[in-house]
């Protein structure tokens, strides 16, 4: 059931940011729907630099980071097009990946900030770990044992002293909405990654934090999406070309966060899965499921828009294919060697007739960057299973993993939240993917909805208009996600095989 409809029309932009790629996105509201247009896309590659060791001189190792003063140059010049695209822009509001952070010091930056790729991290699980049991942590926080999760990595800068010479932490979007405003805000949804807030409570849980050693004011203040943050800082709006009354609202500033509000679910008998470089597959909740079963099945329990619950787990996803091609296209690669047109390769693993085997996609092996093909048929070969052969079976190989991972997600998901899914949302690039939309079909027994696409510049945009007033400021998520249904109709893939009995 929806409630309320929009008021007037207007635009506003959302600077998305992935893990692999950005882009910012002029989005018109109105009665009648969502336009989006895109106005910059670029690259987010991260970059690997010589780096030493706690206690230690000299460079004798390598950390994987993000560039994060290539994207501030590429997200402001991508705001000035959408300036100069629409004059009449009335609010601005930033997303990204979840777990990651700069560390400042006077408002300055304390180096480049870690890809939560990077392999420092052990150290840190194993530290919080021993002030808090696993167990206790998820009790606590709610989230799926990831070790990159923020509280870990903040244990590994503990750890090599870095943390002490902080005094402030900004996760990546909310670094990025400072840059802009010069108002430092810690935004729930995003905060709920960290592994430190209570997702009952929805605030910093303190004891845990004095536990695992945390200042208690390394974060700014907790907002909520839909929260002003302020105008431009003078030296942007100049910048960009923009009025200095433009201001900056927060929104579900996780990528995810944003990404649901665009899923347009009906009902309780519906999940999504929000495809990229990583899937998230899950449910919407009114509450989180801090279960020790829940726990023990990798479900995590993230901040979602209008204090709704993201009941999800993480899986592997296009980072399988997307590295698998970075393989296969590498340095010492011939010209015949190269694969990288993508939909040639897809329509040939749509062809391949012999049973592949299907992979757990959730192994920690595949989760650092390499060489992703060889990585399979280790896997293969120790469980006694044959590898793929060629490049067509190792994509169809990849897709059927994932496809299987959501249905076992899926099927422990309806077990601890009592539903029943009838309807599975792809939204995000995955959408785009047919096969995997089949594949996900077949396994799940269940009717795949694709699409959006953009589902999470879609989530962002929304929550700007609903902030602003361009739609009702009492509108419900329900009613915004009508407009999104009003928008775009999805690409409908069925089962090939008998569904599930109801």
């Amino acid at each position: 059931m929806t409630t309320r409809t929009p008021m007037g029309g207007g635009t506003v932009a959302a600077v998305d940011l992935g893990a692999t790629s950005g882009r910012v996105m002029l989005g018109r509201v109105d009665r009648d729907g969502v336009r989006l247009r895109p106005v910059a896309r670029f690259a987010n590659d991260p970059v690997t630099l010589p780096e030493g060791g706690a206690g230690r001189l000299g460079l004798h190792g390598v950390g994987l980071h993000w560039d994060v003063l290539g994207l501030w140059r590429s997200v402001t010049a991508g705001l000035a097009a959408a300036v100069r695209d629409e004059p009449g822009l009335r609010s601005i509001g930033v997303d990204s990946w979840a777990v990651d952070y700069a560390l400042l010091r006077d408002a300055r930056l304390l180096g480049t900030p870690y890809h939560y790729r990077d392999g420092r991290t052990a150290a840190g699980v194993e530290a919080v770990h021993a002030a808090v049991s696993p167990r206790e942590l998820f009790t606590r926080a709610g989230l799926q044992h990831l070790p990159f999760n923020t509280v870990f990595q903040l244990a590994a800068d503990r750890a090599s002293g870095t943390l002490a010479l902080a005094d402030r932490a900004l996760l990546v979007p909310d670094l990025f909405s400072w840059w802009l405003t010069g108002v430092a805000a810690t935004e729930s949804t995003n905060a709920s990654t960290t592994g430190l807030l209570s997702p009952v409570e929805r605030a910093f849980d303190v004891d845990l934090m004095n536990r695992v050693g945390v200042p208690l004011d390394l974060f700014a203040p907790l907002v909520e999406p839909g929260a002003a943050l302020g105008p431009l800082l003078p030296s942007v709006a100049s910048a960009i070309g923009a009025p200095a009354s433009l201001g900056v609202t927060a929104v579900g500033s996780h990528d995810t966060a944003s990404a649901v509000v665009g899923v347009p679910l009906a009902g309780d008998d519906a999940a999504y899965v929000s495809s990229g470089t990583w899937s998230l597959v899950g449910l919407e909740l009114p509450a989180p499921l801090v279960t020790d079963e829940a726990r023990l099945a990798g479900f995590t329990n993230e901040g979602g828009v209008d204090g709704r619950t993201r009941f999800l787990k993480n899986v592997s996803g296009l980072w399988l294919l997307s590295e698998s091609m970075r393989t296969w296209d590498g340095a010492g690669a011939t010209a015949a060697e190269r694969s990288s047109d993508l939909a040639a390769l897809l329509a040939e693993a749509a062809d391949v007739t012999r049973a592949v085997p299907v992979f757990d996609a959730t192994d920690q092996r595949f989760a650092p960057p390499g060489d992703m093909p060889a990585r399979i048929g280790a896997w293969c070969v120790e469980h006694d299973v044959e590898p793929p052969r060629g490049r067509a079976e190792v994509v169809r190989s990849i897709l059927e993993s994932l496809a299987a991972a959501y249905a076992e997600t899926l099927r422990d998901a309806e077990r601890l939240s009592g539903r029943r899914i009838r309807t599975v949302h792809v939204v995000g690039g995955g959408s785009q993917n047919a096969l995997l939309c089949q594949l996900t079909a077949d396994r799940t027994g269940c009717t795949v909805l694709a699409g959006p696409v953009e589902a999470t510049a879609l989530g962002n945009i929304l929550v700007q208009a609903r902030a602003v007033g361009i739609v009702d400021p009492s509108s419900s998520l329900e009613a915004l996600r009508a407009l999104v249904s009003a928008s775009s109709a999805p690409v409908r893939y069925l089962p090939r095989v008998p569904s599930r009995a109801s």
